[in-house]
């Protein structure tokens, strides 16, 4: 136990209070150089950043200046051109969420209607036809948020 006193006692003798300030003052701003590299890296990787924004906006200024009037049958895309300005609509391919509704529906209303009913074919009928109709409901809706189809006016 004095032998860990007396180590204690000559550790700490060790080391002057100003040789403790001073290398804590040394550790304090190598921490905020470090800080301040790390900014300079964020701020250079920012810069980058927008010139790759820049050239990309630019790039897409050319094609629309240099876009026709072209339309495509077979849902590809149409782009139209007038007085210069240029939009480009791409057409949806593959089921609408209408369609999967409707079927997801029919097959859950059938599936439901036949756990249910006592006779299985008429409530899978039954079901059927009401889990296709909320399907549809449900999908529709969302085809209308996705834009696939346009609201009622």
């Amino acid at each position: 136990m004095i032998a860990a006193i007396g180590a204690t006692v000559l550790a700490s003798c060790g080391k002057s209070e100003k040789q403790v300030a001073l290398e804590k003052q040394q550790a304090l701003a190598a921490y905020r150089d470090s800080i301040k590299l790390d900014s300079f890296r964020r701020a250079e990787v920012e810069a980058e950043k927008r010139r790759v924004e820049e050239r990309h906006q630019a790039e897409l200024a050319a094609a629309r200046r240099s876009a026709t009037r072209s339309y495509s049958s077979g849902g590809g895309t149409v782009t139209t051109s007038s007085a210069g300005v240029t939009s480009t609509q791409a057409q949806k391919k593959g089921w609408s969420d209408a369609a999967k509704g409707t079927a997801i529906g029919a097959g859950v209303g059938a599936i439901g209607g036949a756990l249910i009913d006592k006779k299985k074919g008429r409530g899978a009928i039954i079901g059927g036809l009401a889990g296709a109709g909320a399907g549809y409901a449900i999908g529709r809706a969302e085809d209308r948020k996705s834009g696939r189809v346009q609201p009622k006016q």
